[in-house]
């Protein structure tokens, strides 16, 4: 994504032109991290790219389904993991943190039942 390393990046591009790809969820919310903390890319900017490589023909996530919904609730101000984390219980009972910034923010994103600890 970031194409700072050429000859990574030269031999990245080249298997995402010839291959099938499947990204899992744990790669996506580590690449997240890096971009946002190592690269200083704005949350916009992150959530954008990302739309573009998951809108490739050739790329299929490991739970779509969870990443559009952390990416939808990320879009309305909850944090990008705590979204993921939350979007991956969402057939749980209860959600329990100590994160007060989550409980809040999930009441406006979603109806996952989420309490604090």
């Amino acid at each position: 994504l970031t194409g700072d390393d050429k000859p990574q990046f030269k031999r990245a591009k080249a298997l995402f032109e010839k291959e099938d790809i499947i990204i899992t969820t744990s790669v996506i919310l580590e690449c997240e991290w890096v971009l946002l903390y190592a690269y200083h890319f704005k949350q916009n900017d992150i959530m954008n790219a990302f739309q573009s490589l998951f809108g490739l023909s050739n790329v299929q996530l490991q739970d779509p389904v969870v990443i559009a919904d952390a990416i939808e609730w990320h879009q309305n101000g909850m944090d990008f993991a705590d979204a993921i984390h939350l979007a991956q219980s969402k057939d749980s009972e209860v959600f329990v943190t100590f994160d007060k910034k989550l409980i809040k923010s999930s009441l406006k994103n979603t109806a996952v039942s989420v309490r604090e600890l």
